[in-house]
């Protein structure tokens, strides 16, 4: 005797459902699964100016590209459009830069961990980053006090630096950079109240 089971399968959205969302929420969209990103906190939005400041000036100074931040959209594919905290357009790959978003892969991309962010940031994410090809990847830990940078090799991330509290963070992409963790942590034991 053959038992019916009711089996649902979940749509993959599409950018088309997400880009028609319009809630004034922001989401992400991961495989297909509309993802709600909550606000950052204040210790998250310190650390994004600080690491913008640096990251622009020096884009701005070498003629290197284009730096963007939320709200913009990353569409690497029909189920996957994320919006990083950081991320950088090469001027050798301008033409991915449309008005209403990004369409493929930027050449850098900075995520800053958040509790609710770290298992799409850490994994997700960073596997689509590494697929669609980001040539370098930075997370950046407020948790652990650290900055991991990833390079892309032949669509494999390998780690290239670890910085713990002090220190360089080395580019693979930008070597000329000159950034320490300190400039962007300037106090590990800041207490909130």
């Amino acid at each position: 005797m053959f038992e019916l089971y009711n089996t649902t399968v979940q749509k993959k959205l599409t950018y088309s459902d997400y880009a028609a969302v319009d809630d004034g929420y922001r989401y992400e969209l991961i495989n297909g699964e509309l993802i709600m990103v909550p606000g950052p906190s204040s210790f998250h939005q310190r650390i994004n100016k600080k690491l913008l400041l640096i990251l622009d000036e020096f884009i701005e100074s070498n003629s290197l590209g284009e730096l963007f931040i939320p709200p913009m959209d990353v569409v690497l594919d029909d189920n996957n459009t994320f919006q990083p905290d950081i991320f950088i357009i090469l001027h050798e790959n301008i033409s991915k830069i449309k008005e209403n978003a990004i369409y493929g892969a930027p050449d850098f991309v900075v995520e800053i961990i958040s509790p609710s962010s770290v298992i799409n940031d850490r994994h997700k994410k960073k596997e689509l980053y590494e697929k669609f090809g980001v040539k370098e990847y930075w997370i950046v830990d407020i948790k652990n006090e650290t900055v991991e940078v990833f390079q892309n090799n032949n669509f494999h991330f390998e780690l290239f630096s670890y910085v713990y509290q002090k220190g360089k963070i080395l580019s693979n992409l930008f070597p000329e950079l000159d950034i320490t963790i300190e400039s962007i942590f300037p106090d590990f034991k800041l207490k909130l109240k």
